[in-house]
């Protein structure tokens, strides 16, 4: 046993006590210790301060229970009253908890940060990728959790406007029970073998049925071949970006406000990340920087504003791209539900091979806890793209992707689609229409034609970061603009994501916010 080891391979002195030497003392309290000095007067303090050593240490672990203080008394050759009296100050210190008719249990430790969030706060250490420690990585992969800037209720939020968030009601589990069963038989029949490096590129059905589902309800002519099955969009993101970066070197322009996440892919593979400003036709290409190597864009449904990139805008950024050598990102995250308004393909049907990386995922019009995405790449890219990804987690779940592949080929996805269509339309314009009625010269919505969250812009002198903190401690989920700058925010608003919200969760939600205001 290795030396180092500071309690496994500690021998137990002469004058030391295990459990083992007690009859019916618990196997969890194997630990040696020090029984207090005969007719000592801190024998409390004693016992207290070894039993407090053990728990800080790990050697006793959270949960498990103590001995019976009638069983620690002869153990540890003390009185009853003086092991009572050190479980209770081991409690009042909440290391432990007393469970009443149960016992005496080692208490949870205590998280910092809380669970769930990156500490903004970070302590570079020379053993650790200065790029890791930035506290910009940390706040952009924040922006989702309120308890960053509020004091959230212990409890879950109720009604819950955060964008890109999706009802599981409506997803045809039964369904998709059926489709995976056959797909699990099928593995028992005939196990997938072990593929080379060159093979993870995806499952093939999965990779045929993108194309084909991307080809129909987003106009992007590609072949199985020009497709790569990423877990979920922002693996795709950092793909892109271990693959596209150069550290210290390369440049990269984004929306602003923008999507974080995206924003934390690039700056933690070392790019020099640009904020670019976005206007009601979307990102503004006469604001690129020059020279710039990377655009990351939301052209169908802007995140978080929710426009729609005009088509001259368009043509001049595929132009501009062209002209200085750069290539262009398009997150194409929630593009399968138009609900009005004329049909704009997407940026890669419009675009030469060479000049944009189209990111899909199903989180959106599945679930996120699949976990799957891709990326529609030219085939200059897809060498490097595929090492990157095998280098990360040589590839997706096999079932998962087999199960996704035979979900879309049998047109189960296509109606899923034509569902959540019709209702988030429903959804979209109560958020509107009360918004026009009820908010008229404070919130201003912006149209959206696409996606699964509404914009408003706000006319009130107060910071809405406020006004988000007091709807939380109502169990009210909503964000406002300031979370997805850069820095500060150019502009106020908030953010209906509805994809979560049902119609009467909006009219509640949407109520408390009056009440607020």
């Amino acid at each position: 046993m290795d030396s180092s080891c500071p309690h496994a391979a500690e021998p137990i002195r002469r004058n030391q006590v295990v459990a083992s030497d007690v009859p019916g003392m618990s196997s969890l309290f194997e630990i040696a210790f020090d029984p207090p000095p005969k007719g000592s007067r801190r024998s409390a303090e004693s016992v207290c301060a070894q039993l407090r050593a053990a728990i800080l240490d790990g050697r006793l672990v959270p949960g498990s229970k103590l001995p019976g203080e009638r069983q620690s008394a002869v153990f540890f050759g003390v009185s009853r009253n003086t092991v009572a009296r050190a479980y209770a100050r081991l409690a009042v210190e909440g290391l432990v908890r007393s469970r009443q008719g149960s016992g005496t249990y080692v208490a949870p430790k205590q998280r910092h940060p809380p669970r769930g969030r990156l500490s903004t706060q970070l302590t570079p250490d020379p053993r650790l990728n200065s790029l890791w420690s930035r506290p910009e990585l940390a706040r952009a992969l924040n922006f989702w959790h309120d308890s960053q800037r509020t004091k959230a209720p212990r409890a879950a939020a109720s009604l819950d406007f955060r964008p890109a968030l999706v009802d599981p009601r409506l997803f045809p589990f039964e369904i998709f029970r059926r489709v995976s069963a056959k797909q699990l038989r099928r593995m028992e029949l005939k196990p997938p073998a072990f593929k080379s490096p060159q093979g993870n590129q995806g499952h093939f059905p999965l990779r045929t049925a993108i194309a084909t589902h991307i080809g129909i309800s987003r106009a992007v002519v590609c072949e199985p071949d020009d497709v790569l099955v990423t877990a979920g969009a922002q693996q795709a993101f950092d793909i892109l970006a271990r693959v596209l970066v150069t550290p210290g070197v390369t440049t990269v322009a984004i929306e602003d406000p923008g999507y974080p996440p995206m924003r934390a892919a690039f700056l933690a593979a070392g790019a020099k990340v640009v904020p670019v400003p976005v206007d009601a036709q979307g990102l503004v290409v006469d604001a690129l920087p020059i020279p710039v190597h990377v655009v990351c864009v939301c052209p169908s449904h802007q995140f978080p504003i929710g426009v729609s990139m005009s088509a001259q805008r368009r043509a001049a950024l595929l132009s501009f791209a062209r002209k200085h050598g750069a290539v262009i990102v398009e997150d194409d995250y929630d593009g399968e539900f138009r609900y009005d308004g004329t049909p704009l393909q997407a940026l890669r049907s419009t675009a030469t091979a060479d000049d944009v990386f189209y990111v899909g995922t199903f989180s959106k019009c599945m679930l996120p806890a699949l976990r799957l995405g891709f990326i529609v790449a030219p085939q200059w890219a897809m060498p490097a793209l595929i090492t990157a990804k095998n280098c990360l987690d040589w590839h997706c779940p096999t079932l998962t992707q087999m199960a996704v592949a035979r979900f879309i080929a049998d047109g189960h996805l296509a109606r899923h689609v034509r569902k959540l269509r019709g209702v988030y339309r429903k959804r979209r314009d109560l958020i509107e229409e009360i918004l026009r009625s009820d908010f008229s010269g404070e919130l201003s919505p912006m149209q959206s034609h696409y996606g699964m969250h509404v914009a408003a812009f706000s006319t009130l002198p107060k910071r809405l970061e406020r006004v988000t903190a007091r709807l939380l401690e109502l169990n009210v989920h909503l964000h406002s603009f300031e979370r997805y700058f850069f820095g500060a925010p150019t502009s106020e608003g908030l953010v209906f994501g509805y994809g979560a919200a049902d119609l009467k969760d909006i009219e509640q939600g949407l109520k408390a916010l009056r009440d607020v205001l």
